[in-house]
């Protein structure tokens, strides 16, 4: 059993969240494993066992999501037992179940950094936060499109979310989008900018290097493509296209700013806490779970796409 050191906390993890990070981090160049042996996966939801000295705001039996648990450590969420820094548990609210707080972590950050990298844009997610903007989500079925989704709206923005097809269109509108277009059928830049006349002022990008004609034709003047993921690796861009439209391009990746990072995870929970993060089919994201001893199985199913949030359950 673990021990909880200085300004530490030991959670009994009753969910574990699946994330591709967790996959690419065992198999990539650029991020080779820093340890011989890891316990994978950053994100779960759990209760407070212990807690080490020093740690004041946090207590046995307190119920939490942990965001970055295999960050700097080589123990993540994947065990029944984790210790990991106070400063990276939040309070997980009474009204959410602990699949809701093993979903947060690394897609919701991810995705309410996407929505605060505007150059005059807000850096803090509320209500009312967002009003007035518009939003694209590309691939709104997934986990960051889906939280993308919740968070946006949360802040009062319109949002609009592009899918493959009619199952996943069933997903991102669960989720909570305004609009949503097939971007495989029709005209897919009239359809969004039927519901963004004026063009779009965030576009959270998962497929840059795919989507960038759609994108650019789409895009208000000023607007920014927060670019968080793609399989691809080089987008060609139209130079002259993207100075007349003022574009903003913000790469992203969420480990590298831990101020941003915490922050974040306060505007997160209080978005949990008014009931805007669910998760779920009724809320867009179905829940895949694997037991403990097939965790490989639960990575390679999102490896392979898996549609839903994909979940290792330790106790059972």
């Amino acid at each position: 059993m673990p021990e909880p050191g200085p300004g530490e906390v030991r959670i009994r993890i009753h969910v574990s969240g699946v994330n591709p990070t967790d996959w690419r981090a065992r198999s990539t160049v650029a991020w080779p494993m820093p340890y011989l042996e890891v316990t994978p996966h950053h994100d779960g939801g759990g209760v407070i066992d212990a807690v080490g000295p020093g740690v004041e705001t946090l207590a046995p039996g307190d119920r939490v999501w942990a965001m970055m648990a295999a960050w700097g450590h080589n123990t993540g969420t994947a065990q029944e037992f984790t210790v990991v820094p106070a400063s990276r548990v939040r309070p997980l609210p009474e009204n959410a179940s602990f699949e809701v707080g093993a979903s947060l972590g690394v897609p919701a950050l991810t995705a309410h950094r996407a929505l605060t990298v505007a150059e005059d844009g807000t850096r803090r997610l509320a209500p009312k936060a967002l009003d007035g903007s518009t939003v694209l989500v590309a691939g709104g079925a997934g986990a960051v499109g889906h939280a993308a989704i919740q968070l946006a709206r949360w802040a009062g923005a319109t949002v609009i979310s592009t899918v493959s097809g009619p199952e996943k269109a069933a997903l991102a509108t669960a989720a909570g989008a305004h609009h949503i277009v097939n971007y495989r059928e029709g005209d897919p830049a009239a359809e969004i900018r039927a519901g963004a006349k004026d063009g779009v002022d965030v576009i959270v990008e998962v497929a840059v290097a795919k989507n960038i004609d759609l994108d650019l034709a789409v895009l208000k003047s000023y607007g920014t493509i927060a670019v968080y993921a793609d399989d691809s690796p080089k987008v060609e861009l139209d130079i002259l296209r993207n100075i007349q439209l003022n574009t903003r391009f913000q790469f992203l990746v969420l480990f590298t700013d831990l101020d941003r990072m915490a922050a974040a995870a306060d505007d997160v929970t209080e978005a949990v806490r008014d009931g805007a993060m669910g998760v779920g089919a009724e809320n867009g994201l179905p829940i895949i779970r694997f037991p403990l001893a097939e965790t490989a199985a639960a990575q390679t199913a999102v490896q392979n796409h898996a549609a839903g949030k994909v979940v290792v359950d330790p106790a059972a």
